[in-house]
């Protein structure tokens, strides 16, 4: 049950609640009077219903909202105390800009190339699991709304649509795979994803063990789901789920199942045997990145590296890309923000793309990470929610809001591309560091 998927409350420790009656509460959010001004004029008004939302937070209560407390609670959980997600927020507020004034930047774009591909604007969509049980058909869902939006996508592993599926949708799409427990069990994984549309595989390296799952049994979710009075409660007090997402898709689909573990399907969510599919991997060593990449003909990249030293041994086992992450604060609690690892990692795999997860939420955040050496930077969480509350036009608006502020800030920074950004590392600084 672990993502990178990105957003949950932000509260410092302090202030959050970890009752057990209590959800998380998000920051208190700064909603703008306006929509933000589109990069282009040829944006259409978003649905009714999301107007609203002027920002990828603003999803969040939304979706708190729309969602029975325990798949919320999957969705916005954090490990233990929260400090690893804190930490990730309060990375970018580290960080200053120092803007160029009286530059002409009426014809900036917001396009960034990345493997050959170009894609729309320097972000994409990290990782969301179970995203079946919060939106009808999430994955789906969020598969279209990235091939619409001509934007990178990762599908996760912890999904409940079998990977096929995604891969006939959007065969540009990334499949992320979170390795069996033996060697047998992986090159049957990687022989199934090689059998489709996907050219790209992420390897997710930071989860060897699973989670401490105390803040999302306090949400009431747990794994497998357990039917109780509360868990129906929940559904009948949130009939537009339960009527949208949860029995329309026992009518049409059955029940859901984990799809993408193995290279056979997975257990019904509703199983005891679901525990077996999240085993500890605490044996996987870097011998087996070697013989997926002997295995595996398509790009290799390896998500969730926050030290040099491995970056390079996962280039050195032949990764084609490195994803800076800490799982979006979902498993180690304090380990350190990607954003503060970021540069170590780009000096020391200067030959190969360098992307970053895990507390993005704002353009300013994106143009952070980019004028720190990221190529890409991935949003988890705020897409889910997105989803969740609006499907595909929910998640394009949020894209929408998010390409807006990209475009916009990179006016006021002076700059006209993504490469030009990606050029000046003098366009940040931590204050008191000249």
């Amino acid at each position: 049950m672990k993502d990178s998927a990105t957003m949950s409350p932000s509260l410092p420790a302090t202030q959050r609640s970890t009752s057990a009656g209590t959800p998380p509460r998000p920051r208190s959010t700064q909603v703008s009077a306006a929509a933000p001004v589109a990069p282009t004029s040829s944006v259409s008004r978003p649905p009714r219903a999301l107007r609203k939302v002027f920002a990828l937070d603003d999803f969040e209560a939304a979706a708190r909202r729309h969602l029975p407390r325990p798949v919320f609670g999957y969705m916005c959980s954090y490990a233990e105390t929260g400090a690893a997600f804190d930490a990730n927020r309060d990375a970018y507020a580290d960080y200053g800009f120092m803007p160029q004034v009286m530059v002409d930047v009426s014809k900036r774009s917001t396009q960034t190339e990345l493997f050959g591909e170009t894609y729309a604007a320097p972000f994409g969509f990290a990782p969301v699991g179970l995203t079946a049980l919060s939106t009808y058909r999430g994955d789906l869902v969020l598969a279209r709304a990235a091939l619409e939006s001509r934007l990178p996508m990762i599908m996760s592993g912890s999904s409940l649509i079998p990977l096929e599926e995604v891969a006939a949708l959007h065969p540009g799409a990334w499949f992320q795979a979170y390795l069996p427990g033996d060697r047998g069990a992986i090159e049957l994984l990687i022989d199934r994803v090689a059998r489709t549309a996907f050219k790209t595989l992420v390897i997710t390296v930071d989860t060897p063990v699973p989670p401490n799952s105390e803040n999302t049994a306090r949400m009431g979710f747990s794994a497998p789901l357990r039917p109780s009075i509360g868990l129906a409660w929940q559904g009948m007090t949130h009939p537009r789920w339960l009527l949208g997402t949860f029995l329309r898709t026992l009518a049409r689909h059955g029940m859901p199942h984990f799809e993408n573990n193995y290279a056979t399907r997975g257990a019904p969510i509703l199983s005891p045997s679901v525990l077996r599919d999240f085993s500890e991997r605490g044996h996987l060593a870097w011998d087996d990145l070697r013989t997926i990449r002997k295995q595996w003909r398509g790009r290799l990249i390896v998500k969730g590296i926050l030290r040099a030293d491995d970056a390079r041994m996962a280039r050195d086992c032949g990764a084609d890309g490195i994803i800076v992450s800490n799982h979006g604060g979902r498993q180690l609690d304090g380990a350190i923000a990607p954003l503060r690892a970021l540069p170590a990692v780009v000096a020391a795999c200067p030959d190969i793309p360098v992307m970053i997860d895990s507390g993005v939420r704002r353009g300013t955040d994106v143009l952070k990470a980019l004028a720190l050496g990221a190529k890409l930077a991935f949003v988890g969480r705020p897409f889910g929610y997105a989803a969740a509350v609006g499907g595909v036009p929910g998640v394009q608006h949020g894209v929408k809001l998010l390409t807006a502020e990209v475009s916009r800030n990179m006016a006021m920074l002076g700059v006209n591309s993504v490469t030009e950004l990606q050029a000046d590392r003098h366009l940040v600084r931590m204050p008191g560091r000249g």
